[in-house]
């Protein structure tokens, strides 16, 4: 099981260590360290206090950017009182900053000694993720109070400076400090913590604490307050809904990645914690989709930056071609100097239908058509790319394989570890392979880029052909995926084109693209709902009676939430509302017990067996599209739908849900206001 942490995160910039606020570089589960960049800045961070280790007593974290940290100097007897307190306050935002306030709990003056052990391996994230980390020559400087610690390798920059605002004694391995307290009297040192890289065009001097801790805290929290207060409000009877919507909004702004420093004020989803923290195009642009009705501007800055960098050429080693858009962008030193591919990586195969897709519901949502026409030409080579390059062998379907089998992905898909795509008997497929919901994204981008055309691009041939185009390819998807004995669609065809026949939850994204008919919509949403898929949390990525199926398998048996949005807004498209509404349901009872926090995943052990869901090793918390589940799954219950007239409303709740309000839902009507209770669904 994963160690108890306590993380503190500002976008891409966060400190993650054990309940006391020591980080020991040893920690894998999760890794200790202070990150930005995707690099570890600082890895060893512990503190003695009269040559002791402190006693934890607890710990507190109100909101994501502060912790604070409870501890006491061991007293010599078991039931002798501690003579000393210390308390810890962490704060991230462009830099670190850490108060420790000493507390004398005797009425004679004391001389306290305070030692902290500092280190780095300036190492890249992704060999703090697979725990081998390459030595590198690091350098240390040192003055009264401050110590710099550095690292260079060519044009790369890496540059840590640790500054106290008391004297002290500096070496190479820390800090020393000696403190005079009087009776009952109480100090603060404050530690400013600064990470330089070549990305910061501004340097160090662009990195700077506004202000004390307190300060800091003051203007973080009114920040976040402003975002929260920018989403609609919500009303509701349900505590755990509540808490559960105010705790989603709250990670979106902590997740907030800027990635053109000098705008501060465009931000869009990294994808999530520790190891995602940087932009993912199928991430950011489903976050974005989930997320619409309540934040639209994250769609926005997401389309702008997916689109300034769309592929441009055929490059094997980062799998880039004209058109397509980006999988992964990373800033870490494997990927500035050429050893990893992630300057942008272009390997996933549904980033481009998915773009597509997002820029038609944010022009439905928020009436911007100038965006539209501004990404005119992206959203064409997005096209281009689906039918030039998508679709490998000239079939109709969308089909992927690395051309970099040294470090591309094999499946890029949203299931995109090396055993995601098994057959039935748990055989592993081989490429090329065309995944079932990657052409139900196709088909539902052609249909939504025919109305574009029509309507902004004055482009009727366009458009017309675009509507063919998505006809065909329901009818040949129809043939090809179907598999009567299971009355299911197959997961995939692999590269001899057989039908993969496992029964997974990809099936429900192809409700949410429109793509099948209602015969099949209705048999699909059966086979969801089964004993062998529905956990009783939520629906299990595979079916528990195929051959690879394992409740803890990372694809192949546990549970998304954001999957389970999906699937919930598929099944409410095609009639099955009490189905959408069981999943809605369980999706917030779930985050009730990861304290209101939906993970990233988590097992798909049966709730019969179990009184809460139960976590999953290695999970991202806070993640972007776990964070976003529950606002498309209040969408999806309160039937939102932008129209012609204003917003539409369509309610059908959970019952848990009871009296519900949804005020000032944004978008090109201004704002309205969306009123429902489960016992009297109607219309709003």
């Amino acid at each position: 099981m994963p160690e108890q942490s306590i993380s503190v995160l500002d976008g891409n910039t966060f400190v993650v260590s054990g309940r006391g606020g020591d980080m020991d570089p040893g920690s894998r589960l999760p890794p200790h360290g202070f990150f930005s960049d995707d690099t570890r800045f600082i890895s060893r961070w512990r503190l003695r206090v009269q040559g002791q280790q402190t006693d934890s007593l607890s710990s507190h974290q109100a909101e994501y950017f502060m912790a604070d940290f409870f501890l006491v100097v061991p007293a010599p007897a078991f039931h002798a009182a501690p003579k000393l307190g210390v308390v810890r306050k962490r704060l991230v935002g462009d830099v670190w900053t850490e108060d420790l306030i000493l507390v004398n709990h005797r009425d004679e003056q004391t001389q306290v000694s305070i030692d902290l052990e500092i280190g780095t391996d300036f190492a890249d994230v992704f060999e703090v993720k697979d725990a081998v980390i390459a030595e590198r020559d690091i350098e240390i400087e040192h003055a009264d109070r401050e110590l710099v610690l550095s690292y260079r390798n060519g044009g790369l920059v890496r540059e840590t400076r640790i500054t106290v605002n008391a004297a002290a004694t500096v070496s190479d391995t820390g800090l020393r400090l000696n403190v005079c307290l009087g009776s009952r009297d109480r100090r603060t040192i404050t530690f400013t913590v600064t990470p330089v890289s070549e990305r910061h065009e501004a340097g160090f001097t662009g990195r700077r604490p506004a202000g004390s801790l307190e300060e800091q805290r003051e203007a973080h929290a009114a920040e976040l307050e402003a975002w929260i207060t920018g989403a609609p409000e919500l009303v509701t009877n349900w505590e755990t809904l509540r808490h559960t919507y105010r705790r989603s909004l709250a990670d979106l702004a902590a997740l907030r990645f800027y990635p053109h420093l000098e705008i501060q004020d465009e931000s869009l989803p990294a994808a999530g914690l520790p190891w995602f923290m940087t932009l993912f195009g199928r991430d950011s642009l489903i976050t974005s989709l989930q997320a619409l009705p309540f934040r639209p501007d994250l769609a926005a800055t997401t389309l702008r930056t997916l689109a300034s960098r769309q592929g441009t050429t055929v490059d094997d080693f980062r799998d880039e071609e004209p058109g397509k858009i980006l999988h992964e962008l990373r800033f870490g030193e494997l990927t500035v100097t050429g050893r990893t591919p992630h300057s942008p990586y272009y390997g996933s195969a549904d980033s481009t239908p998915l773009f597509l897709i997002l820029l038609d519901e944010y022009e439905r949502w928020t009436g911007n058509a100038e965006l539209v026409r501004t990404l005119e030409r992206n959203a064409r080579q997005a096209l281009e790319w689906i039918d030039s390059y998508g679709d490998l062998d000239r079939d109709g379907y969308v089909e992927y394989q690395t051309r970099n089998p040294a470090c591309g992905l094999v499946n890029q898909c949203w299931k995109d570890s090396w055993n995601a795509i098994l057959f039935a008997d748990g055989a592993v497929a081989a490429g090329p392979i065309a995944t079932c919901e990657i052409q139900g994204y196709v088909y539902d981008a052609k249909r939504r880029c025919a109305r574009l055309a029509r309507r902004f691009w004055q482009d009727e041939p366009l458009a017309a052909r675009l509507d063919a185009e998505a006809d065909a390819l329901r009818e040949r998807f129809l043939d090809d995926f179907w598999i009567e004995e299971t009355e299911c669609f197959a997961l995939a065809l692999d590269g001899h084109k057989r039908q993969v026949d496992s029964i997974t939850s990809n099936v429900g994204h192809l409700l949410w693209s429109g793509i099948v008919g209602q015969d099949h919509a209705d048999a699909v949403a059966g086979r969801l709902m089964s004993d062998t898929m529905y956990s009783g949390w939520g629906v299990r990525t595979m079916a528990s009676d195929q051959g690879g199926y394992n409740p803890v398998e990372y694809h192949n048996g546990t549970v998304w939430p954001h999957d389970n949005s999906i699937i919930a807004a598929g099944l409410r498209g095609y009639g099955h509302d009490v189905e959408a509404a069981r999943i809605a349901d369980s999706m917030i009872r779930a985050a009730g017990f990861f304290d209101h926090r939906l993970p990233e995943v988590f097992a798909g052990c049966e709730s019969s067996l179990t009184h809460a869901p139960v976590e999953y090793p290695t999970a991202s918390s806070p993640q972007a599209w776990a964070a976003a589940a529950p606002l498309l799954l209040l969408t999806t219950a309160l039937g939102l739908a932008p129209d012609a007239d204003g917003l539409h409303s369509a309610p059908r709740l959970p019952e848990r849900f009871g009296r519900l309000a949804l005020r000032r839902v944004p978008g090109r009507w201004g704002r309205a206001d969306v009123e429902a209770t489960s016992e009297h669904p109607g219309q709003g």
